[in-house]
This record gives structure tokens, sequence and C-alpha cells, in this order.
């Protein structure tokens, strides 16, 4: 859309819709989830990073949420990566497995 580009209001046809977005897609993955540590770019605080899960963005918002309450502690998603702040891989290996997801510890 353009800077100049507005919503117009037609008597005829009552509002002109703007295009609509298109569906939350599934990022492709091997069928392996996996957690792990990392600290660059943190100042030397540590997140757990969850890849891999075969989920839309509002369905891993929801699944955030439930581990974020688990592990007692804040985080975020990000271009389909789940990031839970410190280093609660254990615990998230545990409740994922639970759901029936294949998971893997990666990295240090």
């Amino acid at each position: 859309m353009s800077k100049n580009s507005r919503l117009v209001y037609s008597t005829d046809q009552g509002r002109v819709k703007t295009p609509d977005v298109p569906a939350q897609t599934v990022v492709p993955s091997d069928g392996i989830v996996r957690i792990k540590r990392e600290t660059k770019g943190r100042k030397g605080k540590g997140v757990s990073l969850i890849t891999g899960l075969p989920l839309t963005e509002p369905e891993l918002k929801v699944l955030a949420k439930s581990l974020k309450q688990l592990c007692g502690t804040g985080g975020a998603v990000k271009d389909g990566v789940i990031e839970i702040q410190g280093d609660h891989r254990e615990v998230l290996k545990t409740a994922l497995e639970k759901q029936a997801y294949t998971v893997k510890l990666a990295g240090g």
C-alpha cells in the first residue's frame, strides 16, 4: 500500500475492505523439537530456545504462555521460536514430552 492510500466509504457498497492477511503458516520441521540454551547478545543472561514446533504463531503463543507459567519466568515468541528466560531445559523437555513431542537437548 502506498502512503497515500486510505480506507474509502462508498454509499453504493459500504466500506471498501483492505486486502486480507494470508493465513498463518506452519514452519516446516523434521519432527524433532530442539531445546537449547543461548546467551549470545543478551549480556550473559541465558535463555532456553525451543525450535522445531509444528505450530502456527497463535498456537505457539498459547504454548509459550503455559511453559512460562510452568517455569515461573518470562519469555517471548519470535520468528517461530519460543524463548524462555533462564536455563529450564530439563523442565521444558519433560513438559513437551508429556505432550507427545520428540524432544532433543541441543547445544551445550
